[in-house]
């Protein structure tokens, strides 16, 4: 804090400054990753607000989540009843897989038996696709 009366003189280095930026974080596998989220949605005690929170994270990556990560999602969603977020996973699914054309109808064939033990309806099936 310096009051009005009070004179900053800033001195700037124009030396060049190396920066190495290493992380020392293990690398994660594509199993790993694929398991800690299949292993977050499976939690039982797992809530409404940890759900979107989890398909918000795991949406923001760049990629497309693998059908075992969305099957458990999905399956949350069931538990949860909250038909509306198992709706909006299929869609930023959809959305995620952007010019590539094969990857959602990919998704939906390998959840197909997940989408009907669990009573879930695609967007498409529900007319809600083309808005």
């Amino acid at each position: 804090y310096f009051s009005a009366c009070e004179r900053v003189e800033m001195r700037v280095s124009h030396a060049p400054l190396a920066v190495r930026c290493y992380s020392h974080a293990k690398v994660e596998t594509d199993e790993e990753f694929d398991s800690r989220w299949v292993t977050y949605f499976s939690k039982p005690d797992l809530d409404t607000w940890e759900l979107r929170k989890g398909m918000n994270t795991l949406i923001g990556y760049d990629l497309v989540p693998e059908p075992k990560i969305l099957d458990s999602a999905l399956r949350a969603c069931r538990r949860l009843n909250d038909l509306a977020s198992a709706i909006r996973i299929l869609e930023a699914v959809k959305d995620k897989s952007g010019p590539h054309k094969e990857i959602y109808p990919y998704v939906i064939q390998e959840l197909r038996p997940t989408l009907q033990e669990l009573g879930i309806s695609t967007p498409e099936e529900l007319g809600i696709h083309k808005v």
